[in-house]
């Protein structure tokens, strides 16, 4: 297959640039990037939705600092009015804490930017490495570890992933791309379908990694040209979507988990353990049943990268290891998710129960 131009398109989709393939957007696949244009990114806004005090709004616009709040419509629709402490809200509402330097935390708590093995590529783990799609998300959660990561600068721009598509390519050793970001899902239809076009092409690549959570806080971004370009591919696909708690799981994710199943990916769960959000036998509990239920391997809970602004959310480690071994006993070992964490330096994630 001859490599095709991996070109910024609108902001709409044009039809793709694939030969045999042309195919005229539909409204279904439009849907997504409306919803996104129209996600709230007010706090007043949002604490109107939700009948919150206003002064709750007050301190989220001065924690915000340069990471806005960004929610879509669909997730706040599934909090709970009136409740400040709802699991969802606690995820995307700055709060004055982020505010506060805690010892220990800080912008780039994986060293990332001394993975960069090129413009746009991390090369931490053998034999696979992590393609830096977008810098953008359809969601900003505040416990993100990269929230301060420099993407232009670390090459998550069209030259840059032009390079890292050239670096890949070169280099035989290579077999799995991890397509990362932000989110790589916020590529339109048509970018993403030339980008694994360009990826196929590379005999050395087999399998292809999406780590996404659209599928959860976006669920109409699984189109029909998604699951299309993912089921007819050659690469064994693998699909990473991210939950925290069950509450996320509503029936619009179902139905999105149940199209993109027709493309056949292994379908995974990482989750991150998070005070106040899911620091309880019972909820995680509940979040592997209901992924297990819709046809997700609950794969990882991670501890928190610790970045700082997000000390708030940290929950230490005995306690991490008790929540683990409660929750072993409680559920079939295929609905418990290994708990990990990420150490700069180790040739793979540290197991921690």
């Amino acid at each position: 297959m001859p490599a095709l131009p991996f070109t910024d398109t609108p902001t709409l989709p044009t039809p793709p640039e694939l030969p045999g393939q042309a195919r005229v957007p539909t409204q279904a696949d439009r849907s997504w990037q409306r919803e996104l244009a129209d996600a709230v990114r007010d706090p007043d806004e949002l604490c109107r939705l939700l009948s919150l005090d206003p002064a709750i709004a007050a301190d989220a616009r001065r924690a915000a600092g340069a990471f806005p709040l960004l929610v879509p419509r669909g997730f706040v629709a599934r909090m709970r009015p009136g409740d400040p402490h709802d699991p969802l809200l606690l995820q995307v509402l700055p709060r004055p804490a982020e505010r506060v330097h805690a010892a220990g935390f800080s912008s780039d708590p994986l060293q990332e930017k001394h993975a960069l093995a090129s413009p746009g590529l991390v090369q931490k783990y053998t034999g696979r490495v992590l393609l830096l799609a977008t810098g953008g998300c359809a969601i900003n959660c505040r416990y993100c570890f990269r929230r301060e990561f420099p993407y232009a600068e670390s090459g998550a721009t069209q030259a840059g992933i032009e390079t890292a598509l050239e670096a890949i390519a070169a280099d035989p050793t290579i077999h799995e791309v991890i397509l990362s970001g932000g989110d790589p899902l916020l590529l339109d239809d048509d970018r993403l379908a030339r980008l694994v076009a360009r990826l196929e092409a590379m005999p050395h690549v087999r399998r292809l990694r999406i780590h996404s959570r659209l599928p959860i806080v976006l669920p109409s971004r699984v189109t029909a040209a998604l699951t299309a370009t993912l089921s007819r591919t050659r690469l064994t696909c693998v699909v990473v979507v991210h939950a925290n708690h069950p509450a996320e799981l509503d029936a619009t994710v179902a139905a999105a988990i149940a199209r993109l199943a027709d493309a056949r990916p292994i379908l995974l769960n990482q989750a991150v353990l998070l005070a106040g959000v899911n620091d309880s036998v019972d909820v995680l509990a509940q979040l592997s049943e209901r992924l297990v239920d819709l046809g997700i391997v609950p794969y990882y809970l991670h501890l928190l990268d610790r970045v700082q602004g997000t000390a708030a959310f940290e929950v230490d480690e005995p306690s991490a290891r008790a929540l683990h071994e409660q929750l072993r006993v409680t559920l079939p070992g295929y609905a418990v998710p290994r708990l990990a964490r990420e150490v700069p330096g180790e040739p793979a994630k540290v197991w921690v129960g």
